[in-house]
């Protein structure tokens, strides 16, 4: 298979959807063509994907523009989608050439729909796949400003080119999409290497281990994570500041030497903002979440009300994260009944509809050439 994957940058989450799919299509077919259509670094791929790929290293959406991981610019994101609308028509025949003269036989895209129109036009199928589409998340937004209703037109029009729209558990419901189907849970699995990490880190067996992770999107919140007796924290490389070094209860990822799954896995709480990637994974790790709650974000109460009912979980305003008032969040939460880690699989269930889509593009092709 000569497979293009489109990933969005908006954070990480559609790489955590995008990469075990991607994987575990590899180990079914080792000699895959694979090709990545992302703005993520490569290194931000290599770290989720294995095997060799090729990158376009471009965005292929816009998503919407952040102040920071909690915060959307509007105004940025409204010009953005101007630009990246103008001349469409054209857009779309130039990256349908693109990709007939690279010979794709399937486009993947979690989520960008420019690839979907292209593929549409090239007459090659494929498929999309999130648990969001940029239709529903930016006319939450969006909706009434100027020229913008034929921009989601062209969007819709785009998605519903796909052969398919799968929805990893939990989802929005996306209810206009004909083509959508319910798949289970997408997360990669990490491994729990507590004993090792409280030797590297030098930490009390008895030590608290609390991980903070915003889904790869820089965080901007004001101020100093309280000093919680027994509590470690282990922060994104990019808080790092002269104050760390003072504080033996603060660790940076980067001085682990382990991966954010393995962090993740070895962790006894996560705290992050609502986000399909950082909360399933915890689930599927059986990890308790201390979340930021985003009542301004359009998936906040599917990936929410989901979360309380299949892990333990409890919501926090943003104001806590930086008071005392943390420390009896995190007393509260490790409380709860603990839940066991949900099942996975949806990775597997996209494989065999990324295949089955691959073998109606191969007949179809042996009929063409028959027929000439």
């Amino acid at each position: 298979m000569n497979l293009l994957a489109v990933i969005s940058q908006h954070g990480l989450g559609h790489l955590a959807q995008a990469a075990p799919v991607l994987n575990a299509l590899r180990k079914q077919q080792p000699d895959l063509a694979l090709t990545i259509w992302s703005g993520l670094s490569p290194a931000a791929l290599h770290s989720r994907i294995d095997g060799a790929f090729s990158h376009r290293h471009e965005a292929a959406d816009v998503g919407l523009l952040m102040h920071d991981a909690m915060r959307v610019d509007v105004e940025a994101s409204y010009a953005a989608y101007h630009a990246f609308h103008t001349d469409w028509p054209a857009r779309v025949r130039h990256e349908a050439d693109w990709l007939l003269k690279h010979g794709f036989d399937l486009v993947f895209t979690d989520v960008a729909y420019l690839p979907l129109a292209a593929a549409s036009a090239a007459g090659i199928p494929s498929v999309a796949l999130c648990s969001l589409n940029w239709s529903d998340i930016s006319q939450a937004y969006l909706a009434g400003m100027p020229d913008m209703p034929r921009i989601f037109e062209q969007i819709n029009t785009a998605y519903a080119a796909a052969g398919a729209f799968l929805q990893p558990t939990p989802s929005m419901p996306m209810l206009q999409l004909a083509c959508r189907q319910a798949i289970a849970p997408i997360a990669a699995a990490g491994c729990n290497r507590r004993p090792e990490l409280n030797r590297t880190l030098s930490l009390a067996a008895n030590s608290k281990l609390v991980l903070l992770g915003f889904g790869g999107v820089a965080y901007s919140g004001k101020g100093q994570l309280p000093r919680i007796q027994g509590v470690v924290w282990l922060t994104p490389d990019d808080w790092s500041d002269d104050a760390v070094a003072a504080r033996p209860d603060r660790i940076a990822f980067g001085r682990t030497g382990f991966s954010f799954l393995d962090l993740l896995a070895s962790s006894d709480a996560l705290i992050t903002k609502v986000g399909y990637g950082s909360f399933v994974e915890a689930a599927a790790h059986a990890v308790p979440v201390l979340y930021l709650d985003r009542p301004d974000w359009p998936e906040t109460p599917y990936l929410a009300n989901w979360l309380i009912e299949n892990g333990t979980a409890a919501a926090m305003d943003e104001a806590s994260l930086f008071s005392d008032q943390l420390g009896v969040a995190l007393a509260a939460l490790w409380r709860l009944p603990r839940k066991v880690a949900i099942e996975t699989g949806g990775a597997e269930q996209a494989v065999e509809l990324l295949v089955q889509h691959h073998l109606v593009q191969q007949n179809s092709a042996a009929h063409r050439s028959a027929a000439r």
